[in-house]
């Protein structure tokens, strides 16, 4: 059947209903564009003019109808079963599973729950289920990382859709885990393919030759045979603009309800980033003193924008923190991964498969130390801590991301009142030294390493290591600006 014959025949086939559906479930994929979608045809066409959709896959069109549950239309049309990974987040199939189990009744009671955080035209009776997921999410009341107001929700209203809920909160927590890999399993994956290249070497020479192979180094290799460091691709830096340089700076928590002491020191971080970014080609952006709901608005609104002309995105956070998480002026504290997750290839399509830069200066540690002039990033009363993001809650799970972390878990980073902190300094310095040797971003974080792990406190006894996780493809190089660098 010819493929503008099938999108016909489904056109046909799709009540009104159904095409609203498949628009709320293509949500991530539209971005803005979902908003005025309105006929399956003006479906198809988004979604083809990026690529989700032809002729050599239609595997969008079968998950879409297995979804909404047209079993007999996949078999009627000869749809094959697809096999790549859905483009369809779990989140999306999780909240169209819950309008199709909620009734009437129970969506007039999910209305008035939300009477005073929903305007009165987006609670009026003709108000879809889903229309109220989406407006609850234009809100800041609803995401795949945050549904604590959804639980309640549904726990007042309809209990038992709980279960779904936390089926979808521990696959969600499985997915992440499987994407945490540590730098061990890279290692023995490496040798994995290595050997498996040299036994496939070894077979193109005879049996002599496979066990001379297998003991060579990776260098011995053939270049044709082996996997090279000079065959790995660079993302492209074409772009009149290279992307936006997000910077929340968090000093004054004054008014925290936890005890968290203003962060001395961190205008210096932020200016010299600011400039260092704005000398490689970003536009920078700076936002100070974000409560935690503030913090994730600003991230939000970055992530939905079109990023289609740009190369890559950096973000940067200055604050306090606990283990996996960064704090607000306000106490509150927002999960690394509810950051990063905003930017996956989904949620922000226009991204996709380009560097998504994280850089994080925030406390994971607690524990007091002796007084020196430095200060804590922790919410203890000390002058060191941790200034980590656990690794386990903080690798994207999703590729082309970069992570950049103060240090170690468990370790301790400093941030100096005057000069401020020691991974933010040599970060810059290091940029402005290395981009015009052309240089590789993650060589750039390499010599960072090496630089801090020299420094040490007045006693000569408090050291710290940063600590890059990352999911990256190729290598980031920066183009060589053709302005002299600043002055740091």
């Amino acid at each position: 059947m010819d493929f503008q014959t099938l999108l016909l025949n489904i056109s046909k086939a799709l009540s009104k209903d159904e095409v609203k559906a498949w628009v709320f479930l293509c949500t991530d994929l539209l971005g803005q564009k979902s908003q005025s979608v309105e006929t399956a045809s003006e479906l198809f066409s988004c979604l083809m003019k990026q690529d989700y959709l032809s002729p050599e896959n239609p595997q969008l069109l079968t998950d879409l109808l297995l979804t909404i549950e047209r079993h007999a239309l996949v078999r009627d049309l000869g749809l094959k079963p697809y096999t790549a990974r859905s483009l369809i987040s779990p989140y999306r199939k999780l909240l169209y599973s819950l309008s199709e189990d909620i009734t009437d009744s129970e969506l007039r009671e999910v209305k008035f729950l939300l009477e005073k955080m929903l305007p009165r035209r987006k609670r009026e009776e003709h108000i879809t289920t889903l229309e109220v997921f989406l407006e609850m999410e234009r809100k800041d009341l609803l995401s795949e990382s945050d549904l604590r107001k959804l639980e309640f929700i549904i726990g007042e209203v309809c209990p038992m859709l709980n279960n779904k809920i936390n089926q979808f909160k521990a696959l969600r927590g499985k997915l992440l885990a499987m994407t945490n890999v540590d730098s061990r399993f890279m290692i023995r994956r490496f040798k994995s393919e290595f050997h498996r290249t040299c036994q496939e070497a070894g077979q193109t020479m005879g049996t002599d030759a496979t066990s001379a192979q297998e003991n060579k180094a990776p260098s011995d290799m053939p270049m044709s045979r082996a996997t090279s460091i000079e065959d790995l691709g660079t993302y492209p830096m074409t772009s009149e603009k290279r992307g936006i340089c997000l910077i929340v700076n968090n000093y004054d928590f004054s008014k925290s309800t936890v005890p968290l002491k203003l962060r001395g020191g961190t205008d210096v971080d932020q200016k010299r980033l600011e400039s260092v970014f704005q000398w490689l080609g970003f536009e920078v952006e700076n936002h100070h003193d974000c409560d935690g709901n503030k913090m994730l608005s600003v991230f939000r609104e970055l992530s939905r924008r079109d990023h289609s002309q740009m190369d890559c995105v950096v973000c940067c956070v200055l604050s306090h923190g606990v283990e996996g998480s960064v704090y607000g002026v306000d106490g509150s504290s927002v999960k690394i991964s509810c950051l990063t997750d905003l930017f996956n290839g989904l949620k922000c399509p226009s991204l996709a498969g380009k560097p998504k830069l994280f850089f994080i200066q925030a406390c994971q540690g607690i524990n007091e130390q002796n007084a020196v002039y430095i200060e804590s990033d922790s919410p203890a009363y000390s002058f060191l801590c941790s200034d980590a993001v656990a690794t386990k809650d903080g690798i994207p799970s999703s590729a082309d991301f970069l992570l950049g972390m103060a240090t170690v878990p468990s370790f301790v980073s400093f941030r100096d009142k005057i000069r401020g902190t020691w991974f933010i300094q040599s970060l810059c310095q290091n940029l402005v030294q290395m981009v015009p040797r052309e240089c590789d971003l993650m060589s750039i974080l390499t010599k960072v390493n090496a630089d801090v792990s020299q420094k040490s406190d007045e006693s000569g006894r408090r050291k710290q290591m940063p600590q890059p996780a990352f999911s990256l493809r190729k290598k980031v190089v920066f183009p060589i600006p053709k302005v002299p660098p600043p002055s740091l």
